[in-house]
């Protein structure tokens, strides 16, 4: 893991999970500490961590604004950007793996934040599987009690191989520890995966094993995406040579028909609304199952290009 305390911190871009998009958005790090994916935009990133003096001086800059309406000059005019439209409810940490902050440091950050908005309904942070795996469930259940009580983590796929080769830096095995570990402490999970991260050549198994992975963790929510290629990465270099053939559009919704059919969870919000996705579909499995099953099939009987989101408005 690389990180970089002594270099100045500069402000992340916001990345946020949708359901995520009235929050408050609070940096404490930037970049990922995973940052060998190849197919993310992250890849090869530095992992800065911001110093807890200047997030604390950011949520009281944020509590005088919210309080009194004052702006402070020598604050980040981002802060007052986002308090603008902020209902006060929800708190993301950003950025893309938050949850790495030293855990002493994490805990002060969100006694600090309790303390200044003690209404505050629900903080939220994107969290590797590494992130949750070296915390001990008695320091997870204390993040809990500090209002940390949503991870946002993808696994992306749950074929071995593909992890392996993507560089996620994990199995699926400890995936799905992870996944376990944070519901036994009272965290709410939320999963990503990623429609077509196989290729053509590993389509089937990697539907197969994402359903085997998704069932045996049972989160709360899931989110399927569309591999995008981002110029630059690894995989498009791949794509671009030929050797990594990606799954056409309605492939991609096989691909989101098969996790569904093969997935089994007691009480789980999928979608597929993420601006990635040819299709958008969204229901509570298992009571839904039948009925997204039924819509997918209809699109893909049709094959009708004009019911899939045109790639121009697809994005990440």
């Amino acid at each position: 893991m690389q990180r970089r305390e002594t270099e100045k911190f500069e402000r992340p871009d916001i990345f946020r999970p949708p359901s995520e998009r009235e929050s408050y958005f609070l940096p404490l790090t930037s970049g990922c500490s995973n940052n060998t994916c190849i197919f993310c935009g992250l890849y090869g990133c530095k992992l800065r961590l911001r110093d807890v003096r200047e997030v604390k001086r950011e949520i009281d800059a944020l509590s005088m604004y919210m309080r009194h309406g004052v702006q402070l000059p020598d604050i980040d005019d981002m802060v007052y950007v986002i308090a603008q439209s902020w209902d006060g409810r929800r708190v993301f940490l950003q950025d893309g793996d938050a949850a790495v902050y030293p855990l002493p440091k994490l805990v002060e950050a969100l006694q600090y934040l309790s303390g200044k908005f003690p209404d505050l309904e629900r903080v939220g942070s994107y969290a590797t599987p590494q992130d949750i795996l070296r915390r001990s469930v008695d320091e997870l259940k204390k993040l809990k009690e500090l209002k940390l009580s949503i991870f946002y983590t993808g696994i992306e796929s749950g074929d071995d191989e593909v992890l392996l080769k993507i560089g996620k830096g994990v199995n699926s095995s400890q995936m799905i520890e992870a996944g376990r570990k944070a519901k036994q402490a009272g965290i709410t999970i939320s999963l990503t995966v990623i429609l077509g991260l196989g290729g053509v050549e590993g389509s089937r198994k990697h539907v197969l094993e994402t359903a085997r992975v998704l069932s045996k963790i049972d989160p709360e929510y899931v989110g399927a995406l569309t591999l995008t290629l981002v110029p630059g990465t690894p995989l498009w270099q791949e794509c671009e040579r030929g050797t990594f053939h990606p799954i056409t559009p309605f492939e991609s919704l096989e691909e989101l028909k098969g996790i569904i059919e093969n997935s089994s969870f007691t009480d789980c919000f999928f979608s597929s609304m993420h601006a990635s996705n040819y299709l958008s579909v969204r229901g509570r499995l298992p009571q839904d199952k039948e009925r997204i099953i039924a819509q997918l099939e209809r699109v893909l009987k049709k094959k009708d290009p004009a019911l899939l989101r045109p790639e121009f408005l697809r994005g990440l």
